[in-house]
């Protein structure tokens, strides 16, 4: 079983929602991001999400894209981060994501394969949309690599469907039509989205795109499998928050009423 799929059925015996948070590779540097890719599993975050620093990251919003300046300024590239990652000792499952132009460019076998050897379980791709997927399919079932993808709040039931048949792992549910960024309140209609792509799918669900208060991640605890921060993490790296604290409120609030 996959790394991922055997992390949610624990926390699903336990009662808890799955933490995954974000970080950008080469963020304030290349050394510093793999240093709190570590801190973030010491602190109990259940996944961390890697993202590959792009110039055109068109999912993201004004945070994460500082974050990808910086680390594109440091010279970081798919070969020198793979290598940092594989050296990484951290016990939660690893997911990278990527927009296509990087793992075209670098070769899809090859990116695959060495994602794979440097222990990595999920891959997302935003731009890459489901009835294209096929492309990558047998490089990531080769390598044991799970493909997740994305449903937006304006996708049609016939199309949740067919994004929740291409999923593996889980499928993310993208809270707000937009970029990433920190959101004081998300959508009044958010949980009635997550209410149908859990009628039309069997897949587990997580939340992204907004989410940086702890009442936020209680509230959305109780309607879906997990949930992703990214932004939030990105702010308190660089305004030097205590991040353990932030995360130790964060994982409590995963946990549910029995």
């Amino acid at each position: 079983m996959n790394r991922i799929a055997t992390k949610i059925q624990e926390l699903k015996n336990k009662n808890e929602a799955c933490l995954i948070t974000y970080i950008t590779a080469g963020y304030p540097n290349l050394e510093k991001s793999m240093h709190y890719a570590e801190l973030l599993d010491e602190s109990n975050a259940d996944m961390i999400e890697i993202g590959l620093p792009f110039s055109d990251p068109i999912a993201d919003g004004k945070t994460i894209q500082y974050a990808s300046n910086i680390a594109l300024n440091n010279k970081v590239n798919i070969n020198s981060i793979v290598r940092e990652i594989s050296r990484l000792k951290i016990k939660s499952p690893l997911i990278i994501m990527s927009y296509l132009n990087p793992v075209l460019a670098f070769g899809k076998e090859r990116f695959f394969q060495k994602i794979s050897e440097a222990g990595v379980s999920g891959v997302i791709i935003p731009d890459l949309i489901v009835e294209e997927s096929a492309i990558l399919k047998s490089f990531t079932q080769k390598n044991s690599v799970g493909i997740i993808q994305m449903i937006a709040p304006t996708s049609s039931n016939e199309r949740i469907k067919i994004i929740g048949e291409n999923s593996d792992c889980f499928v993310y549910c993208v809270s707000v039509t937009g970029t990433t960024g920190i959101k004081k309140r998300l959508p009044a209609e958010l949980p009635e989205f997550i209410k149908r792509v859990r009628n039309l799918i069997d897949k587990p669900l997580m939340v992204g795109f907004g989410i940086s208060r702890i009442s936020q991640v209680m509230n959305l605890s109780q309607m879906a499998d997990g949930v992703v921060i990214g932004s939030r993490i990105i702010e308190a790296i660089k305004k030097r928050e205590d991040l353990v604290k932030l995360m130790k409120e964060f994982k409590n609030a995963t946990r549910r009423c029995s």
